[in-house]
């Protein structure tokens, strides 16, 4: 039987409780104690004194409230530019030191687990097969240098995140089994992925059931990211009474093509992004009914 558990990615934290203290409470008072920490949370402020001001705090935060942190995970922030797969070499470059600074601040939070999106290929470079292919094989040869520097900072596993759109690696379940064997190759350290249940949406056929996801690759996917969506868009939305009866997640489903996988532990950690716009309180309304939803499941 697969050991699940269930925590929060505090990404609905970001631009509303902004500080670990803050974000560190409510998780508590929802009766959740482990998180995946968003990187959204030190940006703009990534490259600066201050995140390492903040990571420090997020460490003494976490302790005082009785929380584990699982993992630190990229965000919208670097999920809207191109990162790893960057057309131009100094700016792929740029991205592998952002990473190498992610690391650092993991570190320094005494996490060891890091990951998240790794990269987005131009319109251009996906389109031309050669350039597609060295774009490849340079976002696979950086992610082994993410490891080598994980490594080196006693971080003990990489995550890489499948991705809604094609030229985003991996897109598909044959990509995904393609970019862990060679990723691995030589690898410092053990490179997994992270799966969203949303990110499904623009395949075809088998490729676009969630679950068939599960079954085939939870058992390399350490941690999931769960979310309420309609199968059609990479939603994000939370597990209330109005998302569930449009929604296409279960959680007896999910339950069930894990332990189908073979998978020995699994974090689940519930992804809701809250447009900027939505009422604060709402939010943490939305948050309590879903952590109350998976928890009857879990």
């Amino acid at each position: 039987m697969t050991r699940i558990v269930f925590g929060l990615n505090n990404c609905w934290a970001v631009k509303r409780w902004s500080l670990p203290e803050e974000w560190a409470e409510i998780t508590r008072s929802l009766d959740v104690d482990v998180v995946q920490v968003s990187y959204d949370l030190f940006e703009p402020m990534l490259g600066n004194l201050g995140a390492d001001m903040l990571a420090e705090r997020t460490r003494e935060a976490v302790a005082r409230y009785g929380i584990k942190v699982h993992s630190t995970f990229t965000g919208l922030i670097m999920y809207s530019v191109n990162l790893l797969s960057h057309p131009d070499q100094s700016m792929r470059t740029a991205g592998l030191n952002w990473y190498f600074r992610g690391i650092e601040l993991t570190r320094k939070m005494g996490v060891k687990i890091t990951g998240g999106a790794m990269g987005a290929m131009s319109v251009n470079d996906y389109r031309n097969p050669e350039r597609k292919q060295f774009i490849i094989n340079s976002l696979l040869e950086n992610v082994k240098k993410i490891a080598e520097y994980a490594y080196y900072n006693q971080i003990e596993m990489l995550l890489w995140e499948p991705m809604p759109v094609p030229r985003e690696i991996p897109w598909s379940i044959e990509e995904a089994r393609y970019i862990l064997r060679e990723a691995n190759k030589n690898s410092k350290i053990p490179i997994k992925l992270n799966i969203d249940l949303g990110h499904q949406c623009t395949l075809q056929g088998v490729g676009r059931d969630p679950y068939y996801w599960l079954q085939e690759l939870a058992s390399e996917s350490p941690s999931i990211h769960i979310q309420q969506t309609d199968g059609n868009s990479d939603r994000h939305w939370p597990f209330t009474e109005e998302y569930n009866k449009i929604g296409i997640i279960r959680p007896d489903k999910v339950i069930e093509a894990i332990e189908r996988s073979g998978a020995k532990e699994v974090y689940l950690f519930l992804e809701y992004i809250p447009v900027p716009e939505y009422p604060d309180d709402k939010v943490l309304e939305d948050l309590k009914v879903s952590v109350k939803y998976w928890k009857q499941y879990l």
